[in-house]
C-alpha cells in the first residue's frame, strides 16, 4: 500500500558533513573528496538501484559526472559553517514497477528542481523488503549563464536578500504538496486504487496518532526482533488508535440504533426497561436466588448511569451518546499534542542524562589527549618515545570507555541541535526543567486516559440500555406487580 513519506534536510559542514560523502554513499560509489583529502567508498552498498544526474541548461556539462559535481560544490563554500546541498528523501509506492518509479521520480525531480536552476542527484534505493524510496541531492547555489555558481544572496541597503527562494518555507509545502499530487496522478494512471495525502492528520480530519518514520535501520533491527524505541512508540500509538477507532465505532452503531428509535411511533419507557431486567426468569440454569441478585445489580447501575446522566427517556439517551461521540474526539485532540511532547521531552532527558552522567569521563579523556599534544609540541630529547606513551595511554583510556564516550558525544551533538545558539558544552541543559514538564504532561496524560476509561464506562452501560431495550421489544414483557407479590421494586426516574 502506498504511503506518504517526504523528509527535507540540510547537509553541513559545520555538522561535520560531508556533500562528497554523502552523494558517494547515496549512489553507492568510491568518490574522492577534495575538500578534506578523504576518499568515500561505498561500492559495496546493496540496494541501489539507480542513480541520475539531472542539471539545468546553464550547468556545465561535466557536472553530470558525481565526483566533479559535488567536488564542485565542496570547493564553492568557503565557510566552516556552510549549507552544501538539500536532501529530500520520499518513499515510493510499492504499488508501483521498478520503471514505473523511476519515471515518477524523474518527471517530479524534473519539474520541480531542475527548472528552477537546482541540479539534482537523485538515487532509487530497494532492498526487495517493502522500503522502496528515493534520495534526492539538490544544489542550493544558482548557476550563472556563464556556467560558473552564482551567490546564494545579496547586500541591498545592509540587508541580505536571496538571490533564489529555495530556502524560503513556503516551499517546502509546495515539494510536499507536488509530491502527493504526482504520486497520485500515476496511481490513477495504473488503475490504482490507493492515494496519499500530504496533510497532516488534523488537516486531514483524522483523528488518529499519526506514527513515526522508522527509516531504514529502525526498520531493519525490528525485523530481526530488537525492540527499538521507536518501534515501541509506534506499537503503543497504533494500539491506542484501535481502541479509539472502535469506541468511535461503538458510539456511531448507538447512534444509528437512537436514530431508528427516533422513527418508530412508540418508545418504550426507561423505567419499564429497569422493570423488565428485575423480571427476568434464569435461562443458564442458575438458581433464581441467584438471578435475582444479578438483575438487581444490572438494574441498580443502569438505575445509576440513568440518574447521573438526568436521562429520563430515550431523546435523553439520544442527547448523551451524542455528547460521548463529542468526548471521543475531544479526549483525541488532547492526546495528540501531549504524547508528541512526551516523546520530545524523553529524548531530550535521556540524552541530557548522558551528558551530564559522562561529561568526567570525556574531560579525562580531552586532558589525556592534550597532554599527548603538548609532549609532542614541546619536542626535545626523548619527546618521540614519550608523545607515543602519552597517545597509547590516551588510546587505552578511550577503549576502556569506549561506550561512555560514544554516548557523551552522541548526547553533546543532539544537544546542539535542540538548544542550537543556546548550548553551552561547560553547562548543564535545562534538565531541571524538561523533567518537570514530563511530570506536569504524565499527569495530563493520565487524567486524560482517565476521561477515556470513564467514557468506556459510559458506553458500556449504553449498550447494555440498548439490549435490554431489544429484548423488551422482542415481546419480553416486564413482570406486572401481582396480586400478592413477593416482591417489590419500586424506581422513578
Amino acid at each position: 500500500m502506498a504511503i506518504y513519506h517526504l523528509s527535507i534536510k540540510v547537509t553541513s559542514r559545520g555538522k561535520g558533513k560531508s556533500v562528497v560523502a554523502a552523494a558517494a554513499y547515496r549512489a553507492g560509489e568510491k568518490i574522492f573528496c577534495e575538500y578534506n583529502g578523504k576518499s568515500y567508498d561505498y561500492t559495496n552498498k546493496g540496494g541501489v538501484i539507480h542513480a541520475e544526474i539531472m542539471l539545468p541548461e546553464n550547468a556545465p556539462k561535466e557536472y553530470t559526472d558525481r565526483a566533479v559535481l559535488w567536488n564542485s560544490v565542496e570547493k564553492s563554500e568557503r565557510y566552516k559553517t556552510a549549507q552544501l546541498a538539500r536532501e529530500i528523501e520520499v518513499a515510493l509506492p510499492k504499488e508501483l514497477t521498478a520503471e514505473q518509479n523511476l519515471n515518477l521520480v524523474r518527471d517530479y525531480v524534473k519539474k520541480n528542481f531542475v527548472q528552477v536552476g537546482m541540479c539534482a542527484d537523485f538515487a532509487i534505493h530497494d532492498m526487495g523488503k517493502g522500503n522502496p524510496h528515493a534520495h534526492i541531492l539538490l544544489t542550493m547555489r544558482p548557476i550563472e549563464p556563464s556556467g560558473k555558481w552564482g551567490a546564494k544572496s545579496r547586500n541591498v541597503g545592509g540587508r541580505k536578500i536571496p538571490c533564489v527562494d529555495w530556502n524560503d518555507r513556503s516551499k517546502a509545502e509546495v515539494w510536499r504538496k507536488n509530491w502527493s499530487d504526482s504520486v497520485n496522478a500515476v496511481l490513477e494512471r495504473y488503475n490504482h486504487l490507493n492515494r496519499v495525502d500530504n496533510r497532516s492528520f488534523i488537516r486531514q480530519g483524522k483523528q488518529e496518532l499519526p506514527t513515526v518514520h522508522l527509516g531504514v535501520a529502525a526498520s531493519q533491527i525490528g525485523r530481526k526482533g530488537i525492540r527499538t524505541e521507536r518501534g515501541d512508540y509506534n506499537r503503543n500509538v497504533l494500539n491506542i488508535n484501535c481502541e479509539l477507532r472502535q469506541i468511535k465505532a461503538r458510539i456511531r452503531k448507538l447512534q444509528n440504533w437512537l436514530d431508528e428509535e427516533a422513527k418508530k411511533p412508540e418508545n418504550p419507557m426507561l423505567g419499564d426497561v429497569i422493570q423488565d431486567i428485575l423480571s427476568r426468569q434464569s435461562q443458564s440454569g442458575k438458581s433464581q436466588h441467584y438471578q435475582d441478585i444479578a438483575n438487581v445489580k444490572n438494574a441498580a447501575n443502569m438505575l445509576l448511569f440513568l440518574t447521573e446522566n438526568n436521562i429520563s427517556d430515550m431523546a435523553d439517551l439520544d442527547e448523551k451518546v451524542n455528547s460521548m461521540y463529542v468526548r471521543q474526539s475531544d479526549i483525541r485532540g488532547k492526546l495528540k499534542p501531549v504524547e508528541r511532547r512526551l516523546k520530545t521531552l524523553d529524548e531530550h532527558i535521556k540524552h541530557a542524562d548522558n551528558f551530564k552522567k559522562y561529561k568526567h569521563t570525556k574531560r579525562r579523556y580531552d586532558e589525556l589527549y592534550s597532554e599527548y599534544e603538548a609532549i609532542k609540541k614541546a619536542g626535545g630529547l626523548f619527546a618521540e618515545r614519550k608523545a607515543q606513551k602519552a597517545l597509547d595511554f590516551a588510546n587505552n583510556y578511550y577503549e576502556s570507555n569506549r561506550t561512555e564516550l560514544t554516548l557523551f558525544n552522541a548526547a553533546e551533538q543532539y544537544l546542539k541541535d535542540v538548544l542550537q545558539e543556546r548550548f553551552n558544552p561547560k553547562k548543564l541543559p535545562p534538565i531541571t526543567k524538561w523533567k518537570a514538564e514530563y511530570k506536569t504532561l504524565s499527569a495530563e496524560k493520565d487524567l486524560t486516559y482517565r476521561e477515556y476509561y470513564s467514557l468506556k464506562d459510559e458506553v458500556k452501560e449504553a449498550e447494555k440500555i440498548k439490549r435490554s431495550v431489544e429484548n423488551l421489544m422482542k415481546g419480553q414483557e416486564p413482570q406486572r406487580q401481582r396480586e400478592e407479590p413477593q416482591k417489590k421494586h419500586d424506581f422513578h426516574l
